[in-house]
């Protein structure tokens, strides 16, 4: 069995990024490990997943000029990152109270509910739900 277990964001400050995920989108801290970089610099291993979820998020510190110009833009300002939640309504006001900026109003799509949000880093995000019954 194969699955994807982690993808990358890379941050400016594992702190600020950490207090981002844990509190307003309510993920896990599942790692906050100290580590090396190739060249034997210390750094993080940080890593947060949706609780129940098995696919995490590597927080990773910009390293040098070309990962510091990436941040917030790892996805050529498309939308990147896609959290589902089947209580689209409480995470959405609860994300709202929390200070998360939001890009858009909520609209339901034929797959069902989603508003754009903007991470710590400035990337985008779908915050998705199920559709609206008929």
């Amino acid at each position: 069995m194969a699955f994807l277990q982690l993808t990358a964001i890379v941050v400016d400050d594992y702190d600020e990024a950490i207090a981002f995920f844990t509190g307003p989108l309510g993920f896990d801290l599942v790692e906050d490990s100290p580590a090396r970089t190739d060249d034997g610099r210390p750094k993080r291993w940080v890593v947060v997943r949706p609780p129940g979820a098995e696919t995490g998020i590597l927080l990773a510190r910009a390293d040098g000029e070309r990962q510091v110009a990436a941040i917030g833009n790892q996805h050529a300002g498309r939308v990147g990152f896609f959290l589902r939640d089947d209580d689209f309504d409480g995470r959405y006001r609860h994300m709202r109270a929390s200070g998360v900026e939001f890009l858009t109003e909520p609209r339901t799509e034929p797959y069902g509910r989603v508003v754009v949000l903007r991470d710590v880093a400035g990337n985008r995000w779908d915050l998705l739900g199920p559709a609206d019954p008929a």
